[in-house]
């Protein structure tokens, strides 16, 4: 099967296959034209996706912590080949909604697992130390993956509606190879006491007994829902401003191209900016990115969501090694699937809300609301993770 040191190269591919996403550059497109959804129903699908992602996040972390979580990545494999061979079929909301839920069972199990068996690698080779370098180059990866599957996604749909998620199946098949190959990593395990006593001790020690994991978590999810919106309204909204669709794939792969880039980035910047340096160049981003796409409109406006696929790259490592120091190693997957759970509860809140919005006032203006809404809420958080964040040396 391999050597637990080889765990991190096929993470890394793992990543990158699985982020190989070839329907992304074109899906709401999909929706739209080949199963009649409206971007309320969209954002309504993708926040059913995000109930059934956070039905099972927690405890499937809970079950990777317990099983393994080389276990947990085969599952999500399995799951991610069904997801996407439902898909060849989908046209309709109900069979689209049966392909989401199931590549959110798939998407639980993968939270927290492969982020959690990276650091449980490195911490059995004595080298926890580096894991923000190895995170971002998992998320550098997984980016480079997403661009990769993104650069001719407009070709390939024009080609062949269907034919992006035939090349889907195949990809999450090329997953199943990789995950299979992975080796478990020796850690600690949970005292002994009833499963449900143990989840509920975690929950709580990561939102009341740990101030700083509690807004480590926070922060990260209003940070995430930041950089999501977009991904569901970027190309309605190039598609308004005039945007030819062959460009779409070239334009989503440079999305993805600068989150890669960004990730690989971030360890070092934060080494020179600290914990403060990059919340505050966070926070600027965000406000910029949603204010320039509320208020440039035109063919180009859409640069403006580089800005925030920038955050993302950036936020991912320094947020995820906030969250990994502060965690058991008998439950850190567990704690890790917190996080996630927090992000989708916040958008299944708001999903639904930000699609009628697009609707009605158009895709310009919801993001024009946007920026005054992260105006707020964004400073409040990142004042209360920079509170309670140990001090640096």
């Amino acid at each position: 099967m391999g050597k637990l040191s080889d765990n991190i190269r096929k993470l890394y591919l793992f990543s990158f296959l699985q982020m190989m996403l070839f329907p992304m550059a074109i899906i709401t497109l999909f929706w739209k034209d080949h199963a009649g959804l409206s971007l309320t129903q969209i954002l309504l699908l993708q926040s059913i996706f995000s109930v059934a992602t956070l039905a099972l996040d927690y405890p499937a972390g809970y079950v990777s912590d317990r099983l393994g979580y080389r276990c947990a990545l085969n599952i999500a494999s399995v799951l991610g080949i069904i997801g996407w061979g439902i898909y060849i079929w989908a046209d309709s909301f109900a069979t689209v909604l049966l392909a989401e839920i199931t590549l959110g069972m798939s998407l639980s199990f993968i939270s927290g697992s492969d982020s959690a068996l990276l650091f449980e690698t490195l911490r059995a080779q004595g080298e926890e130390q580096s894991y923000a370098r190895h995170q971002g180059r998992m998320h550098g990866f997984a980016q480079a993956g997403e661009a990769a599957g993104a650069v001719l996604a407009g070709v390939i749909y024009a080609y062949q509606p269907r034919l992006p998620f035939i090349l889907q199946v195949a990809v999450w098949g090329a997953g199943l190879l990789v995950t299979r190959r992975l080796v478990e990593s020796p850690r600690a395990h949970a005292p002994a006491r009833s499963h449900l006593a143990e989840a509920l001790a975690t929950a709580r020690y990561a939102f009341r007994d740990n101030r700083h994991l509690r807004y480590t978590i926070l922060l990260n999810t209003v940070l995430g829902v930041a950089s999501f919106y977009p991904v569901w309204l970027i190309q309605p909204y190039m598609q308004h401003a005039g945007v030819p669709v062959a460009w779409f794939g070239p334009v989503w792969a440079g999305a993805n191209l600068t989150v890669a880039l960004c990730a690989l980035a971030s360890h070092r910047l934060h080494e020179h900016l600290g914990d403060r340096g990059m919340v505050l160049l966070f926070l600027l981003l965000v406000v910029v990115g949603y204010l320039g796409l509320g208020l440039a409109g035109g063919m180009w406006g859409f640069l403006f969501y580089y800005l925030l696929t920038c955050m993302r790259g950036l936020r991912g490592p320094m947020m995820l090694a906030h969250t990994q120091r502060e965690s058991a190693s008998a439950n850190r997957a567990a704690t890790l699937s917190l996080q996630s759970v927090s992000f989708r509860l916040l958008f299944v809140v708001t999903g639904p809300l930000v699609g009628k919005l697009a609707d009605q006032g158009g895709v310009g203006q919801s993001f024009y609301l946007l920026f005054y809404a992260f105006l707020v809420s964004l400073p409040i958080l990142a004042v209360l993770f920079l509170r309670y964040a140990p001090r640096e040396g």
